[in-house]
Parts: structure tokens; sequence; C-alpha cells
């Protein structure tokens, strides 16, 4: 479903990711594991053509995404949830969601994102800037699946996120998975988050994955080792 290739990045003459290689299947949950500072992040956003990437491959299916702007990609069917969930503070939930169908041309928020998350329909008058923490993320999430995606993306998703809504969150992602057959990439510090919702773990140390390994029989002392300052 997403197949990246020998990618690099780099902001000026700083390379920050080294030939990155990964491949996504359709269905399957995968999550990228790190410190702060090894990549992880700009890896989303090269992915999303937020920032260039240098050199390359990044395939969508059979469509290669590495030409184009960041919208055209969500219209080729890449969802994204940044880091900071950055949804727009003064509009309302609704608002927040209805953004997210301007690539498909529907006008009305599709009742199935309602029924993923009950809370935004409860509040969908309220401002996005009113909402906790968790709810911003349910919020940010909605608002990336209204655009239908093939593959969704989600940057540090447990950021600022109490423990009870992270494992809430885990499950709600299996649950887009199982349901609307589409891939998930996550990038991800807490381990124990990635366990609870990933087929296969990804390590990145320094701009290249030194360890790949299904959650299955996964060594989380050695993964551990990667994720300690």
């Amino acid at each position: 479903m997403l197949t990246i290739d020998d990618l690099h990045v780099a902001y000026g003459e700083s390379e920050v990711l080294h030939g990155v290689c990964a491949r996504v299947a359709p269905g399957e949950i995968v999550a990228i594991m790190g410190r702060n500072g090894m990549g992880k992040t700009t890896l989303m956003k090269a992915l999303m053509g937020v920032v260039p990437s240098r050199g390359g491959s990044v395939r969508l299916g059979e469509t290669e995404l590495s030409r184009l702007k960041s919208h055209a990609r969500v219209a080729s069917g890449l969802g994204y949830v940044p880091q900071g969930r950055a949804i727009f503070s003064t509009m309302t939930v609704e608002e927040n969601v209805r953004t997210g169908l301007s690539s498909t041309g529907e006008r009305t928020v599709p009742p199935d994102i309602y029924e993923l998350f009950p809370v935004l329909l409860e509040m969908k008058s309220r401002r996005g800037g009113n909402l906790s923490g968790g709810q911003q993320q349910q919020l940010a999430i909605a608002r990336a699946l209204a655009s239908r995606p093939r593959v969704l993306l989600l940057d540090e998703p447990t950021e600022g996120i109490q423990p009870s809504i992270i494992r809430e969150m885990a499950r709600t992602l299996r649950r887009i998975r199982d349901e609307r057959g589409l891939s998930i990439v996550v990038s991800e510090q807490v381990l124990s988050f990635a366990l609870d919702v990933a087929d296969r773990v990804l390590v990145m140390e320094n701009g290249r994955f030194v360890l790949e390994a299904p959650r299955e029989g996964l060594d989380e002392a050695k993964v551990s080792k990667f994720l300690s300052v």
C-alpha cells in the first residue's frame, strides 16, 4: 500500500534521513519508534510533502507521490494527523471535520465519522480550542478520516494524553483499520501503545531504521534501549 525507497531528506546541508526504506501492507498498522530527534517527524512530514525530499521514492499503491504537493497527496489517499494535532481552535468541531472534506467533494460530515467518535457528535458546536487534549486528538483523527484516506499517518498521537485515553485510542485505531481496511503508520515513543496497536515495529536511530520486528515475539528490552535518553 505504501512504499518508501531510498528516501533522503535534508535541512540545508544537514541530511536528516539517510536512504530510508520501508513497506506498509494493505490493512497493516506499523509503529515507527525512536527518541526525539531521530527523524520520525521529519519522515512523516516528508511523506506528506510538508518538507521536500532530496532523493528517493514514495508510492501509494501505484501512484508516485514524491513530486506532488501536500493537497494532491491527500487527494491520492494519504491522511495526516500532525504532532500537536494542529486543530483550528476558533472553529467548531463540525467545521474542523468539514475541512477534511475538501478533497472528496462531500459537503456534510459522513455519519460514520461520528459513530467512531461519539463525543465529537455531542460537542460538534463547541470550539475546538475548548476540547480536552484527548478530544482534540480524536478531532484531528476525524478530520483526517474525512478525506477518505487509504493510508493514515499519525505523528506522536499519545503526546500529552492521559493513559486511559491512550488505551482507548489504540482500540479506536484498530477498529478504524478493521472497518475501513486502511493502513496506518504511527510514530511513537510509548512502547506500551505501540504493542497495543501495531502489527509491526520499526525503530529509527539517527535517520535510519535499525530494527524491524513483528509485534509477536518483539524483544521489548532491545527496543527500550533505543527509546531511553
